[in-house]
Order: C-alpha cells, then sequence, then structure tokens
C-alpha cells in the first residue's frame, strides 16, 4: 500500500481543538468509516482533539483498493502517525478497529517511536484469541441479514441498492483482513489497556474481551456494558466518559 505518510488521506478531523492537551485517534469496525466518530469529536473537546482513521476504499476514498490484511493496513497507519502525533495520544477502536489500533501500536514501537499512552479497545476479542468467523464467503443476501442483526448501520440503508453496493464491498475486505488476521507473538505493550465488552454481544464474549489483560505490562481496565455489538450507540456518554477519564489519568496534571 502506497502510504506516503499522508496524513490528510487518512485522518479526519471534525472538530479542530488547536490547543488540545491530548489526541485521540479512533479506528473504525469492519465496513465503517471515519464519520462514525463525528459524535466524539464534540464530547471530547476540549481536552482532546479526535481524529478518526479513514481507511481506503470508502466514502471520500471509495476509489482506493482496500487493504488486503491487518498488518498492511496498520503499517500504513504508522507511517501517518509518526508525521501526525503532535501531542500526547490515545487509541480507541472498535471490533476490527481494535486490532487495528493494537496493531499500528505494535508497528510504532518497531520504528522506535512513541506509542499511544492509553489504548482502549471495544467489542472485539483480544488479539491472541481470535478466530476466522468466514463471514464473507456468505452471500449478500445473508451478509446484509448479519449486519441487520450486528447493527451499527442505518437499516434504511441496507434496503437501498445502490448504497449496498458501496457498502458491501469495502466489508468484504475488511472480513478478508481479519479472517486472515494471526496474531504474532511478541512483548506486551507497556500502555495500560482499557477494554469494553457487552453482556449480549453474539461475536465476543467478557472472557474474550477480559484476555486482552495478557497483551499489555501496564494497568489494565475490564468495563462490561449491557447491550450487544454496537452498545457504543446506545452508552456513548459512558464510553466518552470512560476516554476522557483515560486521556486525564495519563496527562501531566497541569494539562488534564
Amino acid at each position: 500500500m502506497d502510504d506516503r505518510g499522508e496524513p490528510d488521506r487518512w485522518l479526519r478531523t471534525f472538530r479542530p481543538v488547536p490547543g488540545s492537551a491530548a489526541l485521540l485517534f479512533c479506528f473504525p469496525f469492519a465496513g465503517g468509516a471515519a464519520s462514525y466518530f463525528y459524535p466524539f469529536a464534540a464530547a471530547l473537546a476540549p481536552l482532546a482533539e479526535v481524529r478518526a482513521v479513514q481507511y481506503p476504499g470508502r466514502q471520500d476514498r471509495i476509489m482506493e483498493p482496500c487493504a488486503q490484511t491487518i498488518g498492511e493496513l496498520a503499517a500504513a497507519i504508522a507511517a501517518v502517525l509518526a508525521r501526525a502525533a503532535d501531542r500526547p495520544y490515545a487509541f480507541f477502536g472498535h471490533s476490527m478497529g481494535a486490532l487495528v489500533g493494537y496493531e499500528v501500536a505494535r508497528a510504532l514501537r518497531r520504528r522506535g517511536l512513541p506509542g499511544p499512552r492509553w489504548l482502549l479497545v471495544s467489542g472485539q476479542n483480544a488479539p491472541s484469541r481470535t478466530e476466522p468467523d468466514y463471514v464473507r464467503a456468505r452471500d449478500d443476501g445473508e451478509l446484509v441479514a448479519e449486519l441487520r442483526a450486528l447493527g451499527g448501520i442505518d437499516p434504511q440503508l441496507l434496503d437501498d441498492q445502490d448504497m449496498l453496493a458501496v457498502i458491501l464491498p469495502p466489508l468484504r475486505s475488511d472480513y478478508r483482513a481479519i479472517e486472515a488476521y494471526q496474531h504474532q507473538r511478541g512483548q506486551p505493550l507497556d500502555c495500560p489497556v482499557t477494554a469494553l465488552a457487552a453482556d449480549d454481544d453474539r461475536y465476543t464474549t467478557v472472557p474474550d474481551v477480559e484476555a486482552w489483560a495478557g497483551h499489555t505490562a501496564g494497568a489494565f481496565d475490564l468495563r462490561v456494558f449491557h447491550g450487544g455489538h454496537f452498545f457504543i450507540d446506545a452508552c456513548q456518554d459512558e464510553v466518552t466518559g470512560i476516554i476522557t477519564a483515560a486521556l486525564g489519568a495519563c496527562l501531566p496534571a497541569s494539562d488534564a
């Protein structure tokens, strides 16, 4: 992937906060886009400026080929953050985005660069417990049925054939990347990790989310919510509150 370390291609800042003490980089779920994190930008200002990652193959990058693997995607994003991380920062990723954020943190460390002060992951098995689901092998009707059950996408969009032609190709590509993912064991991260789980998530379990504890040498915190895979929609205030507390804890007292 030709990344060239171009922040304008990869990052969307919906509410610039030039004087913020910190940055929050947000990583979308499979088939998702940067715009999902628009509400986070207002909720976290003025403490943090939210910069949402825009994967290739969707929205304003629809003409670009999607990444083939999580590792390829993470390496490209790490090259961007090497230039764009001009303040202390944390990562937040939901579902596939949690894996991407984790691998970006590891890629930055391989480059000898500082990583996130805090990693927040949501609705995703720990890397060591990720198993392929082969959802991508299903036909369009079956995949749309999965999306309806999963949530996270406006049901009206799933009734629009033109929108499905835009939504399904990057979604299938993301699923291929997830299904090809194999965790490579290595040194745990140094930063604290907060993992968010839901008690009725059909795609992961609380113990599988709790296993993120084994991927950091720092502090670990597990928060369990009531709901399904996209519990962060209904619990957005609580989620952004947890992020705010994490950002405050990892900054100097004067900045926090």
